[in-house]
């Protein structure tokens, strides 16, 4: 099978490319030059470069390629989307048409142009069933009554935070809610979070959307994670199964267990 792939910042597109390489299928890597990593280059069967906003380009490239079914993976931070896109016609048009401009609304617009040309944009993770959190803990280490408390109190906050598309994280101390998530990205509200704990023990809390489209913005966690979660002292990581993705998971789950950190799905 040939497949498109839209690639932003980050692993997950790597992750991808690894397992369509395993599992024989063809993939025309369009990889978004503020965003992806240089060697995705070195890997794909062939790569064309775009900047964000080139929404003609990309449309005129899958379309060379004779590409029907595209997948998006990877991080467009969303600050880029105010700062650093220069809209081509066709997508500044798109902009102006949208009663508002988060997440869901923008991306699932370009999913619909998408699918007007021709190119149906299919499930992100449809190559990576493995990699998705399972229900239950994910290391060996269960939450205690106390992270669980803090589990359940931040998966309330979570949720309700989803609804709004407005972030799908948030931080726990003590069941006081210390940082939720906007524009900025799990590790950095970890990373806030930690400047007003004064050394006392988070819990993060990671959810999906309601209605969570899997062929975009779907949950990730990765090492880098893990990392941010052991310098500011958070011991439990609570995830939706199923439809969260687990960076290099055998690292993530590895430097876990090794930090003591619990990773629970539910």
């Amino acid at each position: 099978m040939k497949y498109g792939l839209i690639a932003g910042g980050g692993r997950f597109p790597l992750m991808v490319l690894s397992a369509a390489k395993q599992q024989g299928h063809e993939l025309v890597v369009v990889a978004v030059k503020e965003e992806t990593l240089p060697e995705i280059e070195s890997l794909a069967d062939r790569c064309y470069w775009i900047s964000l906003g080139e929404l003609t380009k990309l449309i005129e490239i899958l379309q060379k390629e004779q590409v029907t079914e595209a997948i998006m993976a990877g991080r467009v931070q969303h600050k880029r989307i105010f700062s650093s896109i220069r809209p081509d016609w066709k997508l500044f048009k798109l902009l102006t048409s949208l009663p508002r401009r988060n997440t869901d609304s923008l991306i699932g617009a370009v999913a619909r142009f998408l699918a007007d040309e021709g190119i149906r944009l299919i499930d992100s993770t449809a190559l990576l069933a493995p990699y998705l959190a399972k229900e239950g803990p994910n290391t060996r280490r269960r939450p205690t009554a106390d992270e669980q408390a803090d589990i359940d109190y931040g998966t309330e906050i979570a949720r309700a935070l989803a609804a709004f598309d407005i972030g799908q994280s948030v931080v726990i101390c003590e069941k006081a809610c210390m940082a939720v998530e906007a524009m900025e990205g799990t590790d950095a509200v970890i990373e806030r979070a930690g400047q007003y704990s004064n050394g006392r023990r988070l819990t993060v809390v990671k959810v999906a959307k309601p209605k969570q489209d899997m062929r975009f913005d779907v949950p990730v966690i990765g090492p880098t994670t893990i990392a941010k979660m052991k310098t500011t002292n958070a011991t439990a990581l609570a995830i939706d199964a199923g439809k969260t993705l687990l960076i290099d998971r055998d690292e993530l789950l590895t430097s876990a267990e090794e930090a003591k950190i619990t990773i629970v799905g539910r």
